[in-house]
């Protein structure tokens, strides 16, 4: 288990673990009116690691680079409560099979547009800043019934804006804020600094919204374009600058604008999923595992969110069930395990794996385990294999 060997002792690996909270998304998700879809990356950093099987450079909490892995995901959402997890792969740009992460983000669209074949509703992906990828929108856009709100990066891509003659002419992307029209203003709860603050915290801050029609190119077919709007989301006497939206969504009217701005808004509502993943049980101190044992071990607490967070898992699965038991979770009626029961059971599994891979790597370099914890392994019936 621990160097991700083993395929006959349980389906507690990365892929089986991702196909059961994808097949619950798909169950849950599938009768809903209509879907938005966050793509997210997350940073697994492991700074001052170096002999972990796989590591990559990955951006650290201060800009720089350090040593970690890297994930895409995709969690969906429906009109209510309804959530799942449609795509989750952590990967390494040191791996054999590794193109690019441009392929990444492919496979990520692809197998969750593929997930959802039998869905009739709208999708709209919801994208940050690391996704300002003319491709990217473009693959979303050739699903039908798919449509795109990205926060932009990137302002120095020439669109088509039209002019007040009706004639649609080239504009660097920064050329056509000037042309930005008020539709909105939204009054909501958002983690930002403004003036005067310290540090960022959650609070009420009005937001002024304003947009303008424009025209973007197809990456390698110039003839083809598609209309699309550029959104401006200023949070006022806010300390960052405003947020630059790009949709394929009509945005005509007050009405209009606030849809996409909550599209976006709903991006931020699975920041405490992505959290709990990442922090639960110190994923960033895991040593001494390989990359396939580091990938089953973050689909674990992928598990865990599932059941937490109404991912679409219950106790019926026997995934949660056993995180809970490893948890020390008794049962009992309407007392379902947490947070502190479900962590515990990932850090006792994390434990587990860590220390079958510094057995295995004492085996390898001394030929043989010191005899009495052969005699301990005997005792307990637990044979210890590659």
């Amino acid at each position: 288990m621990a160097n991700g060997e083993s395929t006959t002792r349980s389906r507690l690996d990365a892929d089986s673990l991702t196909a059961v909270l994808r097949e619950r998304a798909v169950a849950r998700l599938g009768e809903e009116a209509e879907l938005t879809l966050v793509l997210d990356g997350m940073e697994l950093r492991r700074e001052g690691a170096t002999a972990q099987e796989g590591l990559m450079r990955v951006r650290g909490l201060d800009g720089k680079l350090v040593n970690g892995y890297r994930s895409f995901n995709v969690l969906g959402m429906g009109t209510g409560e309804a959530r799942g997890l449609l795509y989750h792969h952590l990967f390494s740009s040191q791996q054999p099979d590794f193109q690019s992460e441009n392929r990444e983000i492919e496979r990520a669209i692809a197998e969750t547009e593929t997930s959802l074949q039998g869905y009739a509703g709208v999708k709209t992906w919801v994208m940050d800043c690391g996704f300002d990828n003319d491709a990217v929108w473009w693959q979303v856009w050739s699903h039908p019934g798919s449509h795109l709100v990205v926060r932009l990066y990137h302002r120095e891509r020439i669109v088509l804006w039209q002019n007040r003659k009706g004639v649609w002419e080239e504009r660097y992307l920064d050329a056509t804020l000037a042309h930005l029209r008020p539709l909105a203003e939204v009054e909501t709860d958002l983690e930002v600094r403004l003036v005067g603050q310290k540090r960022p915290k959650r609070q009420p801050v009005t937001v002024r919204l304003s947009a303008v029609p424009l025209r973007v190119y197809h990456p390698t077919e110039r003839q083809q374009t598609k209309s699309v709007w550029l959104v401006k989301a200023e949070i006022v006497n806010a300390v960052n600058e405003p947020w630059y939206l790009l949709t394929d969504w009509s945005v005509s009217d007050a009405a209009s604008i606030v849809r996409v701005f909550i599209f976006y808004r709903r991006r931020w509502a699975v920041e405490d999923t992505f959290k709990f993943v990442k922090t639960c049980f110190g994923v960033e101190e895991v040593r001494l595992l390989a990359f396939e044992a580091i990938r089953t071990l973050v689909a674990c607490a992928w598990v865990a969110a599932g059941f937490l967070f109404h991912l679409g898992l219950t106790l019926d699965h026997w995934e949660v069930r056993l995180l809970a038991h490893l948890g020390g979770w008794q049962e009992r009626a309407n007392r379902p395990p947490g947070k502190l029961i479900l962590t515990r059971g990932l850090r006792r599994l994390f434990d587990l794996l860590a220390t079958e891979a510094i057995l295995l790597e004492h085996i390898e370099q001394y030929g043989d385990l010191p005899p009495f914890v052969k005699r301990l392994f005997a005792a307990y019936g637990f044979s210890l294999s590659r």
